[in-house]
């Protein structure tokens, strides 16, 4: 039995709320659903993710209402990479993903995973924040990842769970966090909201 709808189509998303044995089913939301959203003059990253997270739980209790679908809980998730006050998205094309990982290259950034799960009216939210530092990447490490097509639907650029991750020399915080959807966080969101886990 489903338990809740997933307002995202991040097959990342879906393994890991597989792992958790999470029964869900993928909420497709208009064309904007996995789509970076601008940023608000003036909005700090902390907020952009909240609010972006937000906002995909808001569209998708809409969505339930207009398809007339069986009310459940929705989960949504919004995943970014901050280096200093710069948000870095998904790049739209081999060029844009090569110069996110030179601003990455020898660094530490900031990964946030906001979650919100619209249960009953109520708005439940956590955020997860890891801080990674990635080696220093040669030109040559930067255009065989490009080559391989895996930096082009990820924040950042990067994958943590591909061939990116020989790229991290550290990181301290939630590695699934990284990967889009941080297992203690949801599990600690769904049960504050009395979905009960297997």
């Amino acid at each position: 039995m489903t338990a809740i709808y997933l307002a995202s189509r991040s097959p990342r998303r879906r393994e890991l709320l597989l792992q958790m044995r999470v029964p869900h089913e993928v909420l497709v939301l208009a064309a904007t659903g996995d789509v970076d959203e601008p940023r608000l003059a003036g909005e700090a990253p902390a907020a952009y993710v909240r609010r972006t997270a937000r906002e995909k739980a808001e569209r998708g209790v809409v969505t339930i209402r207009k398809r007339g679908l069986l009310p459940r809980p929705v989960l949504s998730a919004d995943t970014t990479v901050i280096l200093g006050d710069d948000i870095l998205g998904k790049p739209a094309d081999r060029s844009e993903a090569m110069h996110m990982l030179q601003r990455l290259s020898g660094t530490r950034h900031e990964v946030r995973t906001a979650l919100a799960l619209a249960v009953n009216g109520e708005m439940h939210e956590d955020v997860s924040v890891t801080q990674v530092r990635f080696r220093t990447l040669s030109e040559r490490d930067i255009a065989r990842y490009c080559d391989t097509g895996e930096p082009y639907d990820k924040a950042g650029g990067y994958g943590i769970q591909g061939l990116a991750g020989v790229f991290v020399e550290h990181l301290d915080g939630s590695y699934t966090g990284v990967m889009g959807l941080p297992l203690f966080e949801t599990a600690r969101l769904l049960q504050h909201a009395g979905i009960a886990l297997p």
